[in-house]
């Protein structure tokens, strides 16, 4: 029975997304080993091979023209391009499986339009779902986050009309896992000043004296060891770092080995023996400004301060008067509150601060699969199957 279920989970996400190598990444290890030998399906009409170096086609051509007389569900967007509309190279993606509708079109034939609209796609948290939009979409079944965060949903409200949703974790964690190096490393060697002073049309010659920190052999703390904080832990093993790490349940001891990860059952513990400690935690009431002026007192005067969560999990006056007083040595953002920060926002007029624009997906490669995982959620949903990655209210 495991393995049937196992099977058709598999090849919900090939069918759903044309995607052998994301339906691997959303499948537990074991499920995979067992698919991996699964030479074909279990339905004499479909000729389906799934392994890694398989290549063969998905479906056979029967089965394919049954598909193509079906009408195509209506998947709500904001818009194609734009500032936060749909990429305009993930809209053939999409088109593939749906009969795309742009909040443009919607408010022109809310009547017609919303008989079709059986999902809704989230790109840069837009369009926003509030309970207007809720009660004019009568078949609605889930609303597909591209992202991991969803703290720009209202989980209750929507699971209250019976509506899943669903995000993307799996696409996401190599990539931000990677700015969170990349930020920690910028930080640490000062790079964002360096280049400033070899560009300078000022510069005459190099200081002997203008130096950085070592990130090998340093203390990284991970407040958040999921699927991102276990990555970013991955990545700090290999430059000799000691980590440490605080998590609302304890990873399994041989996970913490692999990693050398120790664990801290007090976020004090954390702060006070890290030389970097890095934010890799959802946003949610109990982390609403978790760190604040305590907490960075707590930490090293030579310590610095790495945020790829989300920006309202620090609190950014207690940050200012920390970086300015010499309480931390250092900050490095990918998120603020609110993003762009005003111009004239304090943050912004530090030296010993490096800001990016929450660029921690911005990859090609990121946000193709959080498109390619968004369909494969939403395609479950639509077909009674279990959902990659659902987001269950709490």
């Amino acid at each position: 029975m495991f393995s049937v279920k196992a099977f058709c989970l598999v090849e919900a996400i090939h069918l759903a997304t044309g995607c052998p190598r994301l339906a691997g990444r959303l499948i537990h290890p074991a499920v995979r080993h067992m698919h991996h030998w699964t030479k074909t399906s279990m339905y004499p009409m479909w000729s389906y091979w799934t392994g890694p170096n398989s290549g063969r086609a998905g479906i056979s051509a029967p089965q394919t023209k049954v598909m193509a007389k079906q009408e195509r569900p209506g998947l709500l967007i904001l818009e194609i391009g734009g500032i936060c509309g749909v990429l305009e190279g993930h809209v053939e993606l999409l088109k593939k499986h749906f009969h795309l509708i742009t909040m443009k079109e919607f408010l022109k034939n809310k009547e017609r339009l919303s008989e079709k609209i059986k999902s809704v796609f989230i790109h840069e948290c837009r369009p926003v779902i509030d309970r207007e939009l809720l009660q004019s979409l009568p078949h609605l079944k889930v609303i597909a986050n591209s992202g991991v965060g969803v703290d720009h949903l209202d989980s209750k409200l929507i699971s209250s009309f019976g509506v899943k949703v669903t995000n993307t974790p799996h696409a996401v964690s190599d990539s931000t896992a990677d700015i969170g190096m990349a930020l920690m490393l910028a930080s640490a060697r000062r790079l964002v000043e360096g280049c400033q002073i070899a560009v300078s049309p000022q510069t005459e010659h190099f200081a002997a004296d203008w130096l950085g920190d070592e990130v090998t052999g340093a203390t990284l703390g991970i407040i958040g060891m999921g699927s991102i904080g276990y990555k970013v832990a991955k990545r700090a093993k290999a430059f000799d770092m000691k980590i440490l790490y605080l998590n609302r349940n304890r990873r399994k001891e041989e996970e913490e080995q692999a990693v050398g990860a120790r664990y801290c059952e007090k976020m004090e513990d954390l702060l006070q023996q890290s030389d970097f400690v890095m934010l890799v935690v959802n946003l949610t009431p109990q982390t609403h400004k978790l760190i604040g002026k305590r907490e960075l007192e707590l930490m090293k005067p030579t310590a610095t301060l790495i945020n790829i969560s989300r920006g309202a999990v620090v609190d950014h006056d207690a940050l200012v008067e920390a970086l300015q007083n010499g309480i931390i040595k250092a900050a490095a953002l990918d998120v603020t509150n609110p993003e762009p920060l005003p111009r004239d926002h304090p943050l912004l007029k530090l030296k010993n601060i490096i800001i990016t624009p929450h660029i921690g997906t911005a990859t090609v490669q990121a946000t193709r699969m959080m498109t390619e995982e968004a369909v494969a959620n939403i395609q479950a949903v639509l077909n009674g199957l279990p959902i990659p990655s659902e987001v269950i209210p709490q």
